[in-house]
């Protein structure tokens, strides 16, 4: 049984060593007999590393190293080429001063390697004299490999004055390469945002961005096909333990786990991190999420908890994903690029094209949602953790006014200067809480009516659910405050009614109960169900 590649990603080490290898060589046999440069986004530790070591190796001329492998059978010569590789993860990006010295402290100590003498204090300068020195010392053209190109912007998104000005450097680093073009051979350029439309890449306007080629829409990951023949003798070792008894099928579990990552909305892929980790502990877990959650992304979502509403059935147009600007950041292009949503189907109308996005998998949705909930109130994970299970063992019994009383403690658990005054915080929150145990909770549901604010499908009953939100002056007295909550309670039945929301469930042989929330302030919460 192959060993597994666990944190390796040396393409020479996999090979040799003895570890597992699913072999993407068709996509670079492609991509080096193609066009000269290449842009690839992909989310963190899905394997672009992994893939532009296998490129540079393509590029070093040991053809036996890829023997059993596609690219070894076909006619690429395996010609020797002089390779300039820069990860941009072990680049310091504190600050933009930072940012400068440290990839000039990288090129000095290639130009050293190389036996070259010049030096400059210019980054862009440095850059441009070391790829024309190489092409002249080896007589071959230049490969240039970028990893995570855009990780010292990431890295400052929540300081957006140092996130603007390491953008510039790199604006004016990267395009050096524009004028290099008659000494380059191969560029490829990783990373997990697409500037490539917008400003980082401006001047380098002769890029491929292959990021939603159906082509290479499995460039990286593993697909069905690959866990069948890759992973065969691992999944019939775990299939052997008392542990996975029982289980439907390792095989199907590692699908619902892992798989459902598309960037064309046909073809997918599992997540190979969450993947290896699940073969090496011998268990089911959010292996990806927990390995780091970008902290802005959360963040945006709770200056914009609206956000977190639309994100279900979300149909967007391919435009939308390249509008990625620093100083007005959209949360879908960024939830995408990062892997917390993915492409589930495309649709065509008439000659226009749109994506249906979704979550891809059950570790992005239970891993996201327990971290909206425990952001939104600033309560650890256990705190939100034991919230969930309170509130499951209670519609299990349909004590909803245990249900009522879990929410109150959890609001309550929300910090006075991070309370936000809207009805969408308390909605997303109880979104929230309800997907990750689950439940199939749909928000903002269409009717021919309007739009319910959420629907709640149990074995035998349905929901109906709207939430309101009164404003509730300080100081106000236990009678004017029950004379607030009627009102919310009151005006919510009142439109549940009027607008015919519970027709939408009738005749599917399950009671509907209509289910109205109001809220006042963070533990202020009262709750009233009818059937209807």
């Amino acid at each position: 049984m192959k060993k597994l590649p666990l944190g390796i990603q040396n393409f020479r080490e996999i090979v040799e060593g003895g570890y597992v290898y699913v072999d993407k060589t068709p996509y670079i046999y492609e991509l080096i007999e193609g066009v000269k440069h290449y842009f690839l986004s992909r989310p963190r530790r899905f394997g672009k590393s992994l893939l532009l070591d296998t490129i540079a190796e393509a590029f070093c001329g040991d053809r036996e190293l890829f023997k059993g492998l596609f690219i070894y059978n076909t006619d690429y010569s395996f010609e020797k080429h002089p390779i300039l590789r820069l990860d941009m993860s072990n680049i310091a990006n504190e600050t933009p001063e930072t940012l400068k010295k440290a990839l000039l402290i990288e090129l000095r100590k290639r130009v050293r390697e190389e036996g070259f003498d010049f030096d400059y204090d210019i980054p862009s300068s440095m850059y441009k004299d070391l790829i024309e020195a190489m092409f002249k010392k080896y007589g071959k053209k230049v490969v240039i490999l970028i990893d995570e190109y855009d990780k010292p912007i990431l890295d400052r998104l929540t300081d957006i004055e140092t996130a603007e000005a390491n953008r510039d450097v790199l604006r004016g680093f990267y395009g050096v390469l524009k004028s290099m073009d008659p000494y380059l051979r191969f560029t490829f350029i990783t990373g997990v945002t697409k500037f490539t439309k917008t400003s980082i890449f401006s001047g380098l306007n002769n890029l491929r961005d292959i990021t939603m080629s159906k082509n290479y829409s499995n460039i990286c990951g593993v697909t069905i096909e690959d866990l069948s023949s890759c992973f065969d003798e691992h999944i019939a070792k775990l299939s052997s333990l008392d542990a996975f008894m029982g289980e439907r099928s390792i095989h199907d579990e590692i699908l619902t786990w892992y798989d459902g990552y598309s960037w064309d909305g046909l073809n997918r892929v599992i997540n190979p991190f969450s993947l290896l980790n699940f073969f090496a502990e011998e268990r089911f877990y959010s292996f990806w999420y927990a390995s780091g959650t970008p902290k802005f992304l959360i963040s945006l979502i709770k200056e914009k908890p609206s956000s977190f509403l639309a994100l279900r059935n979300l149909e967007i147009s391919e435009k939308t994903l390249d509008n990625f600007d620093i100083t007005n950041m959209s949360i879908v292009p960024l939830l995408f690029q990062t892997g917390y949503l993915t492409v589930s189907e495309k649709r065509y109308r008439g000659v226009s094209e749109s994506l249906l996005m979704e979550m891809p998998n059950l570790e992005v949705k239970e891993a996201f949602n327990l971290n909206i909930v425990a952001a939104f109130t600033e309560s650890d994970d256990d705190v939100a953790e034991t919230a969930y299970w309170r509130i499951k063992e209670s519609l299990k019994v349909g004590d909803l006014q245990a249900v009522l009383s879990t929410l109150r403690a959890l609001f309550a658990s929300i910090p006075y200067q991070l309370h936000v005054n809207k009805e969408a915080y308390y909605h997303s929150i109880f979104l929230a809480i309800m997907n990750i145990l689950g439940f199939d909770m749909e928000a903002e549901v269409s009717t021919a009516w309007g739009r319910i604010d959420a629907a709640l499908e149990l074995e035998d009953k349905v929901y109906v659910m709207e939430f309101k939100y009164e404003d509730c002056p300080p100081g106000v007295s236990p009678d004017e405050k029950q004379e607030l909550f009627k009102k919310a309670l009151d005006g919510g039945m009142e439109q549940i009614c009027d607008r015919k929301y519970a027709q939408k469930f009738e005749g599917i042989g399950k009671t509907v109960h209509k289910a109205i929330f109001a809220f006042l302030g963070r533990d202020d919460i009262e709750m009233r169900v009818e059937l209807c």
